[in-house]
């Protein structure tokens, strides 16, 4: 069953067409990455998907269901998260405050109304639950300004799990990453998407074939090959348009 599908999408910016028909198909419980070049319109379909830009032609099915147009927050409701290609924390809250905000939007619960007080302490150690399972419980009471970059993109990556979504979009996570906090995020997503369904755009390619069960390959603007990581590696017409003559 397809969790996620994009029919006929097409997205221009004034004129300037971006994607061309994407017929993107997301199997529920896999991890699927989209890759391709600079400039192959990954982040917009992305913006597209998750209802930052509206489709000038062609819907989006999420289980199914037309939410084409839907906004973000509403995205959010139905069980779609997403991280971005920028860290979008905040960042004078701490760790423990930033993952506590997104606690509360998924229990629907509006901090300051006093009535649900009774309710923190179970927020509490959820929140603490997630900040173990992100290795920052030591970084509990740090703002998010001041982390680390690996530990402020694990802290955006454990805010979007957080609402508990059964989709969810990963923009380019190890971007900026050293080597140890790239192998430490992609074990952290492994660990923490198990039994979820998983898109991630990636430039790192050993992230992408360490973790994708499928690749869709984008240049511009359309679908060049989708596969499995095999089929992907060995498709001559993927290794011309972007691999190369990568070894990965």
């Amino acid at each position: 069953m397809n969790i996620l599908e994009t029919k006929d999408l097409h997205h221009d910016f004034s004129g300037l067409k971006v994607l061309f028909g994407i017929d993107l198909q997301v199997e529920e419980g896999e991890r699927h990455a989209v890759i391709g070049p600079n400039g192959a319109g990954k982040t917009t379909l992305f913006n597209t998907i998750t209802g930052t830009y509206h489709p000038s032609k062609g819907k989006v099915f999420f289980k199914g269901k037309d939410i084409t147009g839907y906004k973000p927050h509403k995205l959010a409701r139905i069980g779609m998260g997403r991280s971005f290609q920028i860290t979008s924390t905040f960042t004078r809250l701490t760790a423990f405050q930033n993952i506590r905000l997104a606690i509360l939007a998924k229990h629907g619960i509006r901090f300051n109304l006093f009535r649900y007080v009774d309710k923190m302490k179970d927020i509490t150690r959820e929140t603490e639950i997630m900040l173990e399972r992100v290795n920052l419980i030591n970084e509990r009471n740090v703002p998010a300004g001041l982390l680390s970059y690996g530990k402020s993109r694990a802290l955006e990556i454990s805010m979007a799990m957080a609402t508990d979504p059964e989709l969810i979009l990963l923009d380019e996570f190890a971007a900026g990453m050293s080597r140890d906090e790239t192998h430490n995020a992609v074990a952290m997503i492994r660990k923490m998407t198990e039994g979820k369904t998983v898109v991630i755009i990636e430039h790192d390619m050993d992230v992408v074939f360490s973790l994708a069960d499928r690749i869709t390959v984008l240049h511009y603007g359309k679908i060049l090959a989708t596969g499995k990581p095999d089929d992907i590696r060995d498709n001559q017409d993927v290794k011309d348009a972007y691999l190369g003559d990568l070894h990965v």
